[in-house]
């Protein structure tokens, strides 16, 4: 193949100028080269954009701020004031009071927290197409998102998500990421979430893969796309969330 050729050049510079060339390196450069290959992209990238666009065109999600009193399923505490789900599901936010801090810029305050007894899985699926691999993403809308719409992993649910405690669906292609033998395993790691916002919170971030011939049905909200439409895409504001960026630093 021609990219192995010129994956082999390239270490042979690596190796030259003392650099790494093991097979970690020899990997990311061979997928660096296949997905810079127009040819064995399933879309071009000016398909990805267009695409994207209208689904942001199309979304008919509608957010109005409201009174914390006026949500139906979410109740205050009379004692603690704090916030949670009236299923006891999900998470709350509560208050804390932070001391000792001579290293920050104050030596204390007190702030809110979102706290979440339960981790969450944050999992991006992918697979060979021509050769080449794929990555499947979301045009997923959430209500505190810039735009509606951002390029999101293809599963991002906590565990009251994927039991359902909402009373809703189960999350899209949940089952290659919960069920054992669905997939591949490629990295599944427990990385932390903002503490300045969240009380010792961690999600699962998983990257999965399935076999180059496994049919799957891909609704109109989600896309295959390679590496390098990927980054492509982080070189624009607002369009790829944190958690999509976070799983691909691995690769």
């Amino acid at each position: 193949m021609p990219e192995q050729e010129a994956t082999e050049k390239i270490l042979n510079v690596l190796r030259e100028n003392g650099y790494e060339s093991d097979s970690d390196a020899q990997n990311r450069v061979l997928h660096m080269l296949e997905s810079t290959n127009k040819e064995n992209s399933l879309h071009t990238l000016e398909y990805v954009m267009n695409w994207f666009e209208e689904q942001r065109k199309n979304c008919k999600m509608e957010i109005q701020e409201v009174n914390i009193t006026d949500l139906d399923t979410w109740q205050t505490n009379p004692e603690t004031m704090n916030i949670s789900h009236v299923s006891g599901e999900f998470f709350s936010v509560r208050g804390m009071k932070v001391t000792q801090t001579d290293k920050r810029e104050v030596p204390g305050w007190e702030q809110p927290l979102f706290f979440q007894k339960e981790w969450g899985i944050i999992g991006v699926l992918r697979k060979k197409i021509n050769g080449v691999y794929h990555y499947l993403l979301n045009a997923k809308a959430e209500p505190g998102n810039i735009d509606k719409l951002q390029m999101s992993p293809t599963l991002q649910a906590t565990h009251s998500n994927l039991k359902q405690a909402h009373k809703g669906k189960k999350p899209l292609f949940s089952e290659y990421f919960e069920e054992e033998g669905r997939s591949t395993i490629v990295y599944s790691k427990d990385q932390t979430e903002d503490g300045g916002r969240f009380f010792l919170k961690a999600n699962r971030n998983m990257l999965v893969e399935v076999p180059e011939n496994e049919q799957i049905e891909v609704p109109e909200d989600f896309i295959w796309v390679t590496m390098y439409q990927i980054k492509q895409m982080l070189k624009h504001e607002t369009l790829v969330t944190p958690h999509v960026r976070s799983i691909i630093s691995v690769l």
